[in-house]
């Protein structure tokens, strides 16, 4: 895996500056505080008062005839049951379907703990290239390959994160959990961050379903993440760059034009399939979308029910942008 050797490299001489993974030795890279400014002597008694803080989402109005064509394809698989939340960034324009349901997280809930992990990070409550030893407890079957690996094999903390997203690598996001302090911590962090349907309440793989979330909640913490707050400046950009190095590209990235990108993490349990991404158009426009689709064991028509929602919503924004450029 590319990135991660390059992480390990990184890590292990403390010699490539200016890559993709400058962020490996923070104190080089990260910006020296501003001097202060000349303080102005204002009235006693005189206090403006304080701008209200920005939203986390920028809603404007709901995009209907998106909303409408999302539920027809939707309606068409009775036996399937989706929620979306899709918003695009510059415009404000959003749909929701069912975005504040509770649904199964699955390899989603690996979002949360990455920021969470990189959170600890910009606190120094941990080092990206400390040594993370493979225990019985964490083994877990499912995903990834760390499982076939020895009980007390060590893995530099980046390069088990990074497991954690690109290859959705169940033992590894067990030993980010247990450095993490475990599921209640994160989920007292994950309160703390606003987030009321967003729980960790088993181990990886959790295939009864029990970790749950919310279309909203997702697209709410990469709004955040896009906005600066959750983790530093330091801490974002890895974030985004290991999310583009998912290896699973089946979902949303089937639905998106030529030249679009996507930084995304799906999930996929008997019961549900999903995808959460931040969406970059060929203009430099973002969107994000969270889509999540119930359905009977291992259905398929699920995963192409995605594929359909993020091509409809891809062609939806440009043909918007297209249009504003004639007007």
């Amino acid at each position: 895996m590319l990135v991660v050797r390059l992480m390990i490299l990184a890590v292990g001489t403390g010699a490539i500056a200016g890559t993709i993974l400058s962020f490996i030795n923070p104190e080089k890279y990260v910006s020296q505080p501003s001097p202060p400014a000349t303080e102005i002597t204002k009235p006693v008694g005189e206090s403006p008062p304080s701008p209200p803080p920005p939203p986390v989402l920028p809603l404007d109005q709901e995009a209907m005839t998106l909303k409408q064509t999302l539920q027809r394809l939707g309606s068409e698989q009775s036996q399937l049951n989706p929620g979306a939340f899709i918003v695009d960034l510059d415009s404000g324009e959003y749909v929701s379907l069912q975005g504040e349901k509770a649904f199964s997280a699955a390899s989603m809930i690996k979002v949360p703990i990455l920021i969470a992990f990189f959170h600890a990070w910009d606190e120094g409550k941990l080092k990206l290239d400390e040594r993370l030893t493979m225990t019985e407890e964490v083994k877990a079957g499912g995903s990834g390959n760390m499982q076939y690996e020895a009980v007390g094999t060590e893995y530099l903390a980046l390069e088990t994160a990074a497991k954690m997203i690109i290859i959705s690598d169940n033992t590894a996001t067990n030993m980010i959990i247990k450095r993490l302090g475990g599921k209640e911590a994160l989920n007292q962090l994950f309160a703390e961050w606003g987030l009321e349907q967003t729980r960790l309440r088993n181990p990886l793989p959790d295939l009864e379903g029990t970790n749950t979330t919310s279309p909203k909640e997702l697209v709410e913490l990469l709004a955040k993440l896009n906005q600066g707050k959750l983790v530093s400046a330091r801490s974002r950009d890895p974030i985004f760059r290991i999310m583009r190095e998912t290896k699973t590209r089946t979902l949303l990235p089937q639905g998106l034009g030529e030249g679009a990108s996507i930084a995304h993490k799906t999930g996929d349990i008997g019961s549900l399939v999903g995808d959460v991404g931040i969406i970059d158009r060929p203009s430099g426009k973002r969107y994000l979308a969270a889509i999540m689709v119930e359905r009977p064991h291992n259905d398929r028509a699920a995963n192409e029910l995605i594929r359909q929602f993020s091509r409809e919503t891809y062609q939806y924004f440009q043909n918007r942008e297209q249009n504003s450029f004639i007007e």
